[in-house]
């Protein structure tokens, strides 16, 4: 994941504090988000995944323990405590809960950019493996058991026919499939589709990835078939 493209949900009951992060975080490249309290984090969450969470301890109707339980219930994404309590006890709560640091209020918005900036290219370097029914390669990430496809993170819309042949592209990345073992695979053998139809299928695949900077993430092999492509971020969408 590169830094310059991650996006920071800022959680904070107060508006001041939020705007002073996100004008920091925004200067120094990153993305940003922002929610008042828990709930709206947890909905922000599941509706954009962000890269990263800076999250406030001491907030009304969900607090940032709270919060950060629920998360960790779904998943690694990253946490970051805001707290204006410094002790030990508040420390050893956040770090027993899974946030991966803690700055204490006063804060320099400098400071919180230089650690939020540590933990993003610590994941960087060190990917959490994909846990099962999962696939990324490059940009490309795939969740079998939720038919959800992203590019660096974006869900891109599919239909189901258009995840099934993404998925079976990377279930074999290296693999040239033949339009007539993307339908056996798809669809199971003697179902009736023709070659034409897939590619359609495949140019609405590259149309899709490329709105979203993923124009190479199916590669044609003349007189063969198709392959998973590089997933490195391509301009423009070639033709089927």
């Amino acid at each position: 994941m590169a830094i310059m493209q991650s996006t920071v949900l800022v959680v904070d009951d107060d508006p001041h504090i939020r705007d002073l992060l996100t004008f920091a975080l925004q200067k120094a490249g990153l993305a940003t988000r922002e929610a008042a309290d828990g709930e709206a984090a947890l909905a922000d969450i599941a509706l954009c995944r962000p890269s990263l969470v800076v999250l406030d301890i001491n907030m009304p109707r969900m607090d940032g323990i709270e919060t950060c339980r629920r998360i960790r219930a779904q998943g690694d994404l990253p946490v970051l405590f805001l707290s204006s309590r410094d002790d030990e006890i508040d420390r050893i709560l956040g770090m027993e809960l899974g946030a991966d640091d803690y700055v204490t209020k006063p804060f320099s918005p400098r400071e919180v950019v230089a650690r939020v900036a540590a933990i993003l290219r610590r994941i960087a370097r060190n990917p959490p493996p994909p846990t099962p029914g999962q696939f990324a390669f490059g940009g490309l990430g795939l969740d079998a058991d939720g038919w959800r496809a992203t590019w660096r993170n974006v869900e891109v819309p599919l239909t189901v026919t258009e995840f099934s042949i993404v998925r079976t592209l990377a279930d074999a990345p290296r693999r040239v499939f033949t339009r007539d073992a993307i339908i056996d695979r798809v669809h199971g053998p003697g179902f009736a589709m023709t070659d034409r139809t897939i590619d359609s299928h495949v140019r609405n695949l590259r149309a899709k990835f490329a709105l979203v900077g993923g124009a190479d993430v199916i590669e044609t092999r003349p007189g063969i078939g198709y392959q998973l492509g590089p997933c490195l971020g391509a301009p423009g969408a070639p033709e089927a």
